[in-house]
């Protein structure tokens, strides 16, 4: 799996994130809370997987339900995971 840092985008602005990101991926994972109303993501041709938290042992702990909603995202679509 690649990474922002693998690409020298480190320190980029969400925008300009997304930006490359699109030419690149096909799927943009985030736990940024307010990247839907802080950036235009009409027409941007990536997926957005948001997850409700960054904490890594909660996500670690909720890998089967991420690969699930990653599997079942389409393309171009914003999804909010829930992570308890």
């Amino acid at each position: 799996m690649r990474n922002p840092q693998d690409h020298g985008w480190a320190g980029l602005t969400n925008g300009e994130l997304l930006r490359r990101a699109k030419e690149e991926f096909d799927l943009f994972i985030t736990s940024d809370q307010n990247i839907r109303y802080q950036q235009n993501l009409a027409g941007l041709q990536i997926s957005i997987l948001q997850l409700s938290t960054n904490d890594l042992r909660r996500i670690q702990a909720a890998a089967a339900a991420i690969r699930s909603a990653v599997v079942s995202i389409q393309r171009g679509e914003f999804k909010k995971l829930n992570i308890p």
